[in-house]
């Protein structure tokens, strides 16, 4: 038995797919770019820009108008008649996603429906997700034949070598002919489920790259090379098991075939997949499954990929409610309200110059594409205020009063604010999280009625616990924003020891993280003769600082109420 030949780097068969899709477009559909950027995907770009098919660039916030047509009120504002968009979906093109993993669902279900539509259309996700789980859609990857990964690919290889575009061209005239049995298929399909693929549209494609690859090589027939460099191609990236050996479970003996003896024998007859052992099928794509999804498999994860959840942000720009903001010119795309008085407003002052322009128009308002204003909202996530209290020390009581009285005094203006509030307090060696985010008095009163007090200053743990509890909050759609209530003077360090010059640089070290991290906050100097320590953290926390060494509750919640909306 001879060996499988050896696999060809990424980047050769990444140009092998860009090649194989300008041959077949419709049947192989497209790509999945992943690559950081870099002259490597640049370079890998432009190869892309070469093929000989019209490109289109799209966003992954691109309305449904642009995609399958609708009127143009731009248009038909300044042409006084009704005229419509064709939209994508109707003139057959490459379609180009950048920022692949941040398309919502109901753009890849649309994108999906134009693929299947079978209407010439292909498609190139770019996939610039950072982390393994961060993916382009996994329907449309589903969709799409190749899936070609070049973070590891150094500058040096990345040489874009495509074939001519006469052997294109000869090879889409040839494709037509190049012919496929059923064994070639069966040989796919019987793979596929070796690998654990259960999309049927695998070795569907798989084939087609075998077709094209055929093509390209001048065949019209499927070669046993063909179908190995296709299921390279096609198979390692949706793989998701390894195969098992069937030395346990020998197949069942075919039955005798018919003496076909006076029969003339066709060397053609046995060319294809049935000189292929299957050994050498299951090598050849083994070999280019890539390291995180044996990793995955090791550890019994799923490789579906789904998109994680992400929380909102402080401010979410909307088109159908929240706060009115004010309207701004632009194109109707088929989501944005037109605000018809701003409209209005832009147009009354050029009516008289548009009427002399235009001395036949109809006695209306002359309104051009440059006039139309569109609404805009701005819906607020719910806000929430992390109290980080110093509980340390002899003067703990009274700070531990006015932070209480604080905490209630914001509880009462949560209900019209939409606030909420948490509680977190160290001492001793650790910190402790006495109130999870909360709009309920009741429940507040009765956490903050059993706080301790005394012990150590345990700073750089007690902003630990409070970036913890905020990126938790975030992670659910509120807007995180820190209080600090400390004399700034640390004496704990993170592992528990007595150490103040540990102690000041963990929590040097964790405010820059806070200010990495991007939470807005305000540190309150309870020291009764306010130091420099206190304000070099807000420095490095990038917050506020205010020194409010004699501040009752009520002047409390009022300088961090003022601070976080300033």
């Amino acid at each position: 038995m001879t060996d499988a030949p050896a696999p060809a780097s990424a980047w050769s068969r990444g140009l092998r797919a860009l090649a194989l899709l300008a041959v077949d477009p419709t049947g192989l559909r497209g790509l999945t770019l992943r690559a950081r950027c870099g002259p490597v995907r640049q370079v890998f770009e432009e190869a892309i820009t070469r093929l000989p098919m019209t490109q289109r660039r799209i966003h992954p916030e691109i309305s449904d108008t642009q995609l399958f047509g609708g009127p143009d009120i731009a248009a038909t504002l300044a042409e006084g008649r009704l005229v419509l968009d064709p939209g994508l979906a109707e003139t057959p093109a490459l379609l180009i996603l950048p920022m692949a993993e941040r398309a919502a669902p109901g753009l890849a279900a649309r994108l999906g429906q134009i693929l299947d539509a079978a209407r010439g259309h292909g498609l190139i996700l770019l996939d610039e997700g950072i982390d393994s789980d961060e993916q382009a859609p996994s329907g449309l990857r589903d969709r799409l034949a190749f899936d070609v990964d070049l973070d590891d690919i150094r500058w040096p290889e990345a040489i874009a070598r495509l074939p001519a575009p006469g052997d294109i061209d000869a090879a889409r005239a040839r494709l037509a002919h190049v012919t496929a049995s059923s064994d070639d298929l069966t040989t796919l399909t019987a793979l596929a489920a070796r690998f654990g693929i259960d999309s049927l549209r695998a070795p569907s494609l798989a084939l087609r790259a075998a077709r094209a690859i055929a093509a390209l090589n001048g065949h019209d027939a499927l070669s046993a090379d063909d179908l190995r460099e296709a299921a390279e191609l096609v198979y390692p990236t949706r793989a998701t098991m390894l195969p098992q050996d069937e030395d346990d479970e020998a197949p069942p003996e075919p039955p005798a075939p018919e003496d076909t003896s006076d029969q003339p024998t066709d060397a053609s007859d046995t060319d294809g997949a049935m000189d292929i052992p299957d050994e050498l099928l299951i090598e050849a794509v083994r070999a280019l499954l890539p390291p995180s999804l044996l990793d995955r498999i090791a550890e019994g994860r799923s490789t579906r990929g789904g998109a994680s959840g992400a929380g909102a942000g402080a401010r979410r720009k909307g088109n159908r409610r929240g706060r009115p903001l004010p309207a701004r010119p632009g194109h109707p795309d088929g989501r944005s309200r037109i605000d018809v008085v701003a409209t209005l407003r832009a147009a009354a002052p050029w009516q008289a110059v548009r009427r002399r322009q235009r001395p036949d128009a109809p006695q209306k308002v002359i309104i051009h594409p440059s006039d139309i204003h569109l609404r805009r909202f701005e819906d607020r996530s719910d806000r929430l205020l992390v109290f980080t209290v110093d509980a340390s020390g002899s003067a703990a009581l009274a700070r531990l009063a006015e932070a209480k009285g604080a905490v209630e005094l914001l509880l009462v203006q949560a209900y019209a604010r939409r606030d909420q509030v948490a509680l977190v307090a160290f001492r001793g060696t650790g910190a402790e999280v006495l109130l999870p985010p909360t709009r309920s008095l009741v429940q507040a009163k009765r956490r903050l009625a059993a706080m301790p007090g005394g012990g150590g200053t345990p700073l750089a743990a007690g902003l630990v616990a409070a970036a913890l509890l905020a990126e938790q909050s975030r992670g659910r759609g509120l807007s995180p924003a820190l209080a600090l209530l400390t004399d700034g003077r640390a004496n704990v360090a993170l592992d528990g020891r007595g150490d103040r010059a540990q102690a000041t640089q963990d929590a040097e070290m964790i405010a820059r993280q806070l200010f990495a991290q991007g939470f807005p906050g305000v540190v309150i100097d309870t020291a009764t003769r306010p130091g420099d320590a206190p304000a070099a953290l807000a420095a490095r926390m990038g917050a506020r600082y205010l020194a409010l060494p004699r501040a009752d509750a009520a002047r409390i919640s009022t300088a961090v109420s003022t601070a976080l909306d300033g």
